[in-house]
């Protein structure tokens, strides 16, 4: 199943998972990554933020005024309660069963009906009260430490987000109340974190504020930390109630892959590709994706090589959600750049998403129906049609 052999493609670069500043992001402004997008000859972007469509109208417009194509997704962590009780790790490395579940070129303008949009709106309200919870935690931390400041979790809400508040908007706000209390004074701001650290020193150069929110991520509200609040379990729905979620929305349930880490290491699911993609199947999933700076060029070459080769639709993409600014082109693990295979795979995968997204718009059935079954015989036919809509947008 081999497009090139049928329809001569010239691949684009695509990046088709990019985090916003409607959940967390690097960027202070959703232009800033079309903006870098441009700049980077980056022509096709996916924005895939949790729990949110809210960006997608502005992801739409400053596409369209750029001539990128835009790629409407979103992302969940879902439970799968069969793998939690049999202790296997998914795409969580520390949790067993717990599986995060993106959506792929979902239906825009937004038509989610009911009772989706509620579960929807529910679970992410419950992500915002655990972090809540969590800031009312990190400001006793600082009360018995006597820091000379307090959060305030409605201010944060309302000038760090866009109506969706995670635990790194916290570290963030954390940093900059620190940084403005002691006037950029870097002994003092290291002396200070070191006090709420529990006595462990900064690691971070104070001007590396990226690397600060991290480590203050890590060290107060990450699991053992002293104002870490877990999730309560209804914050996650089942892995299938979350994909018919996505399929509501007219998107493509889609599968992000962790694949090795740095030490060559795979979750007790990923270890053996085969495996996953039988499991996938059976789990009525069709589509999957890699964050490509996680992994080595050998790896994505065998995983991705290996589901492109059997019908599954794959994507690629970077995710921003971290303080730390990279490169909008799609890199490996060290800086490698992807193989011209690679680059091929995954513009595939997004023309399947994008010729997906222009048939639903028009009212059609798109590459997986209602109950998410893919047209897999036909996916060199959606490369086809989404090649032509992409060119249409960005030539």
């Amino acid at each position: 199943m081999d497009v090139s052999k049928k329809h001569k493609l010239e691949c684009v670069d695509v990046n088709a998972h990019l985090h916003t500043p409607y959940s967390f992001s690097a960027f202070d402004k959703l232009t800033d990554a079309l903006d870098r997008a441009v700049n980077e000859n980056v022509k096709v972007v996916g924005i895939n933020d949790f729990y949110s469509m809210d960006g997608y109208k502005e992801w739409n417009d400053g596409c369209i005024q750029r001539k990128l194509f835009p790629l409407f997704n979103i992302e969940f962590i879902s439970l799968q309660e069969e793998d939690q009780a049999a202790g296997i790790r998914v795409n969580d490395p520390n949790n067993p069963g717990r599986t995060y579940l993106s959506g792929k070129g979902l239906a825009y303008p937004i038509d989610l009906p009911e009772p989706y949009a509620s579960q929807l709106a529910n679970v992410r309200a419950e992500s915002n009260a655990q972090v809540k919870t969590m800031c009312g935690k990190l400001n006793d931390v600082l009360a018995s430490y006597d820091a000379p400041f307090r959060l305030d979790f409605d201010l944060i809400k309302k000038t760090l987000t866009k109506g969706s508040i995670r635990e790194r908007h916290l570290a963030k706000a954390l940093r900059i109340a620190a940084y403005a209390h002691f006037n950029n004074d870097k002994a003092a701001i290291a002396k200070f974190f070191e006090t709420i650290f529990g006595g462990k020193a900064l690691k971070s150069n104070v001007d590396d504020l990226a690397a600060v929110e991290n480590e203050i991520r890590g060290n107060l509200l990450k699991a053992g930390g002293a104002a870490f609040v877990p999730e309560d379990p209804k914050a996650f729905l089942p892995m299938d109630t979350v994909r018919k979620i996505i399929l509501a929305a007219g998107g493509i349930p889609t599968y992000p892959f962790l694949a090795d880490d740095a030490k060559g290491g795979f979750t007790d699911f990923e270890q053996d590709v085969v495996k996953t993609a039988e499991i996938l199947r059976q789990r009525g999933i069709f589509s999957v994706e890699f964050i490509t700076t996680r992994n080595s060029v050998e790896v994505l070459e065998k995983y991705a090589g290996y589901l492109h080769d059997n019908g599954f639709v794959v994507t690629f993409g970077s995710e921003h959600n971290t303080p730390a600014m990279e490169p909008i082109e799609l890199f490996t693990r060290g800086g490698a750049p992807l193989t011209e295979r690679l680059k091929f795979i995954n513009y595939c995968g997004a023309c399947v998403v994008a010729a997906h997204q222009d048939i639903v718009r028009s009212g059609m059935q798109g590459y997986v129906d209602s109950r998410g079954k893919a047209d897999i015989d036909k996916r060199d036919e959606y490369v086809k049609h989404g090649d032509r809509v992409i060119k249409s947008i960005i030539l």
